[in-house]
């Protein structure tokens, strides 16, 4: 039956379903924010495609074009330093700009394919086509990496730290140095226990700065550089292999030297604090 009021005047929404209505779409828009969050995730997706037709799918079905492989990889490996750099713009324009509701869930949903399935799927590839390597093992290996991502991602969104600084290792700085591992072709053994290690940092307390200001600078310039350096490698150009090499154990000593320098600062810190307090004691 039709209420004879509303017919009258006209059926008009109540107060809370009309805001309701308008908020929704507020909710909804996306940001200029958003919209390279998102670019990060369809990165770390692209390069689970290369990686899969570049090098499993010739690995399976018996293809001896290494070149191909080769190319493959590399192409993947952009493609995170890609997602590294939508991860790094997105909060900078956040900041200036806006963001909307959905921003920090996008950026974890994004982070986790990019940074969490992108670098551990690229561990499970590398043991089932390197000849030393062991494929259960490099399988633990890789849910190893993408566990301690999917543990630092929930922590991040939970955990309030001092500003400036992430608690652990970023997942960025991780996927990039889990590659890195990779590709300088260590022994299998010592491969692995250094991805264990690196998927440790990033679940562990210790502090790394935020890429702001000079330090973002610094950050983009050496995604620049490793991309010119895989770019070397991959069409094989004088001197590739040794470049690419140089530029994979720079990342190695970067992700092991900050940790030993917020340690040696955390100390530093404790014992000027014990020493304080011992002086102000009558």
């Amino acid at each position: 039956m039709i209420d004879p009021e509303k017919a009258q005047i006209g059926w008009v929404p109540d107060a809370d379903e009309a805001d309701d209505e308008e908020e929704m779409p507020l909710s909804l828009r996306l940001s200029i924010a958003d919209t390279l969050t998102l670019g990060n995730a369809t990165c770390g997706f692209m390069a689970v495609y290369f990686t899969t037709t570049g090098i499993l799918i010739p690995h399976l079905t018996g293809s001896q074009e290494s070149g191909m492989a080769r190319h493959s990889a590399a192409t993947a490996v952009i493609l995170m330093l890609c997602a590294a750099v939508f991860d790094l713009f997105d909060g900078l324009v956040a900041r200036k700009l806006r963001s909307s509701p959905m921003g920090a869930e996008l950026d974890n949903l994004s982070d986790l394919i990019s940074f969490g399935l992108a670098p551990a799927y690229f561990v499970l590839v590398y043991g089932m086509v390197a000849d030393d390597a062991h494929q259960r093992v490099a399988a633990v290996g890789a849910i190893v990496v993408l566990l301690a991502v999917v543990l630092r991602l929930a922590r991040f969104s939970c955990v309030t730290v001092k500003d400036g600084t992430f608690q652990g290792m970023p997942s960025p700085f991780g996927a990039l140095t889990i590659v890195s591992i990779v590709l300088l072709e260590l022994p299998f053994v010592a491969t692995v226990l250094a991805i264990l290690g690196t998927a440790w940092l990033m679940v562990s307390r210790v502090e790394y700065p935020k890429p702001r200001g000079p330090l973002a600078v610094a950050m983009l310039s050496w995604i620049v550089l490793a991309m010119g350096l895989l770019a070397a490698w991959a069409f094989d150009a004088p001197s590739g292999q040794l470049l690419l090499q140089t530029g994979c154990a720079l990342q190695l000593v970067m992700g092991a030297v900050i940790p030993l320098f917020a340690t040696a600062r955390r100390v530093n810190n404790f014992r000027g604090n014990r020493r304080e307090a011992r002086a102000a004691q009558p």
